[in-house]
């Protein structure tokens, strides 16, 4: 049964019934005709790119990833019940790859990255349709189909088209328009929200939840520079990165709009460290009789030397103050 296009209704607090108007509709002749065409009937069903094609098992260790990134976070519940699934049932759906365009006897994504995932982590061969694509099919069909099976937010569709609209495929977009099934208002909103500094946008995450009115309200807000320090602050506070990701946009919103950012006291300077690696940041806030240390890293770094750190508070305490801890001016 034909699935209905996934990101027709993604803008349904504006989008009329109707519809979009159709978003390839400037003239084209010849091989472009044949090419667009090509997108269009992609477009309309990404999955149609399954039915009746040879399934074969790959090793997952020949199979890259896409070349476009379309999730923010692969991990979380979702994929555990993914991969649950397969280790119970087998992998019931194929995935898409192509040869990769690049590396001879390699493949590459065009859709299915959890499945292939959780196949490497069983230590199983992952099932798949071979299809040789062009760039541009091979990102509608991801726009497509991912979008579908994976429920992305709008701020991940938004990253997407941002970075579909980067690669410039065509002089006017018209490649992004079809994989993403929407019009050029759209877009263009959807690139306002995703020029929000990346690294709030990373600190709030996929953010499910929150639709596009919202997130271009928080756009707006950012807009004036006091807000984008104030955005730094709030995210940078201990306990944010602790809420789901939902709950990270609601606080940082209602901060931005009340103007009540946690900034620290004058005269109390943030100090900032970084391991030599790169791989941890720390920031202490001395304020009066209290100290505030805020640590940033990539899962599974911050837990693990946040554990460390607080298993061992008694002997750093005691070798503190029998002055056997070798500290520099500054350092921790």
């Amino acid at each position: 049964m034909a699935r209905k296009n996934p990101f027709a209704n993604l803008l349904t607090d504006d989008v009329s019934k109707e519809g979009p108007e159709p978003v390839l509709s400037y003239a084209a002749k010849g091989a472009s005709k044949s090419f667009l065409s090509s997108i269009n009937e992609i477009a309309s069903r990404a999955d149609k790119l399954l039915e009746g094609e040879q399934i074969v098992e790959l090793d997952p260790a020949v199979v890259d990833g896409s070349f476009v990134r379309d999730r923010l976070d692969q991990d979380g519940p979702e994929f555990e019940e993914l991969l649950n699934a397969i280790r119970e049932r087998g992998q019931d759906t194929p995935i898409l790859v192509r040869p990769h365009p690049k590396a001879g006897g390699r493949y590459m994504v065009v859709f299915g990255h959890r499945r292939l995932k959780a196949a490497a982590a069983l230590e199983r061969k992952v099932r798949a349709v071979v299809r040789p694509l062009v760039d541009a099919e091979h990102v509608v069909a991801q726009g497509q189909e991912n979008s579908a099976r994976a429920n992305l937010s709008f701020i991940e569709k938004a990253l997407y088209a941002a970075e579909l609209v980067r690669l410039r495929y065509d002089q006017d977009n018209s490649i992004v328009l079809a994989a993403l099934s929407i019009d050029r208002a759209s877009l263009s909103k959807m690139l306002s929200v995703a020029s929000i500094a990346a690294p709030i946008l990373s600190a709030i995450g996929a953010a499910k939840g929150i639709g596009r009115d919202r997130w271009y309200e928080l756009k707006l807000l950012l807009d004036n520079p006091a807000n984008q320090a104030r955005a730094e602050s709030v995210t940078a506070e201990p306990d944010f990165e602790a809420r789901g990701s939902d709950e990270r946009f609601d606080l940082l919103l209602r901060r931005l709009k009340s103007g009540s950012a946690v900034r620290p006291r004058v005269g109390s300077q943030p100090y900032k460290w970084a391991a030599a690696d790169g791989t941890l940041t720390a920031e202490l806030i001395t304020d009066r009789s209290k100290v505030t240390v805020a640590f940033r890293a990539k899962a599974p770094e911050v837990k693990a030397f946040s554990e460390f750190l607080s298993g061992n508070l008694d002997s750093l305490y005691e070798a503190f103050k029998r002055g056997q801890v070798p500290l520099n001016d500054g350092e921790l």
